[in-house]
């Protein structure tokens, strides 16, 4: 039968293992910009980061999206501790579509369009 403690305990590690999380996608962001060249145009960069690892947020990390970019990691997060109940599946599910289509959206962008669009004008969802 859980205690209070318990919950306590799982709460400081749910919450210690959200911030690694978000500690290791940010330094996975910074060393893929310092690898894949300048921050110029990270058109194709994004896009296939929003292909493979979207549900995870790093297209929008890479992006310097930050608050989006963790939006999507929690949320995936909580979806996988929440897969058992299926709900989490949904959300797991939902999460890994809109980083699969706003990839797409990046990759069939002209790079003039998308370097305005994203990197100029800021704009934070597809």
């Amino acid at each position: 039968m859980p205690t209070q403690n318990n919950k306590t305990d799982f709460d400081e590690a749910f919450e210690s293992a959200k911030e690694k999380a978000r500690e290791t996608a940010s330094e996975f962001a910074e060393n893929a910009k310092e690898t894949f060249g300048s921050s110029d145009n990270q058109k194709l960069l994004a896009g296939v980061l929003g292909l493979l690892f979207g549900a995870f947020g790093v297209h929008k990390f890479i992006l310097g999206y930050t608050k989006e970019g963790g939006v999507l990691l929690g949320v995936t997060l909580v979806g996988m501790m929440l897969s058992c109940f299926g709900i989490g599946a949904l959300l797991v599910w939902v999460t890994w579509m809109i980083g699969f289509v706003e990839g797409i959206i990046y990759l069939t962008k002209s790079d003039a369009e998308f370097y305005n669009t994203y990197q100029v004008g800021k704009k934070p969802w597809f």
